[in-house]
């Protein structure tokens, strides 16, 4: 499927039967499933793009968030180790909607990240800390770690 960013090249394979791609963070193989995709795009956009080295972010960690356990997608953290963007990949069929902008922001309770990025791979919804309260932003062409 075609998504919004620019053409990235990824290795994937077929193993049992299954379609794989090799994920450079995770440094594995991992299921081609629609929303691996978008968060493999994800990753190359926040490495090409915003030129974060792969070794600043954490893919599909286990967090607890209001006494949960949930995953989050990609964190990019900061030269000084703190995280920088909180990533939330949902599958091109997902509409981005007021329920994920929601999700992402009970993630970024317990990440305290100054970006949020939420997409579906087609649409891209920016999010930017403003004293205590994430404000919907363009797009940034640059991120300052």
């Amino acid at each position: 499927m075609v998504l919004n960013f620019p053409e990235y090249s990824f290795e994937v394979q077929i193993q049992t039967q299954k379609k794989m791609i090799f994920d450079s963070v995770r440094k594995k193989f991992i299921p081609l499933t629609p929303e691996e995709w978008v968060r493999q795009h994800c990753i190359c956009h926040l490495n090409l793009y915003y030129n974060i080295p792969l070794n600043n972010l954490a893919v599909e960690r286990e967090i607890r968030a209001m006494d949960l356990r949930k995953r989050f997608d990609i964190v990019a953290f900061g030269k000084s180790g703190t995280p920088l963007i909180l990533v939330e990949c949902k599958a091109p069929e997902v509409k981005i909607d007021q329920n994920t902008i929601i999700q992402a922001g009970v993630y970024n309770k317990k990440m305290d990240s100054e970006w949020m990025w939420i997409t579906n791979g087609i649409q891209h919804v920016w999010l930017r800390k403003e004293g205590d309260k994430m404000a919907f932003v363009e797009m940034p062409n640059e991120i300052i770690r």
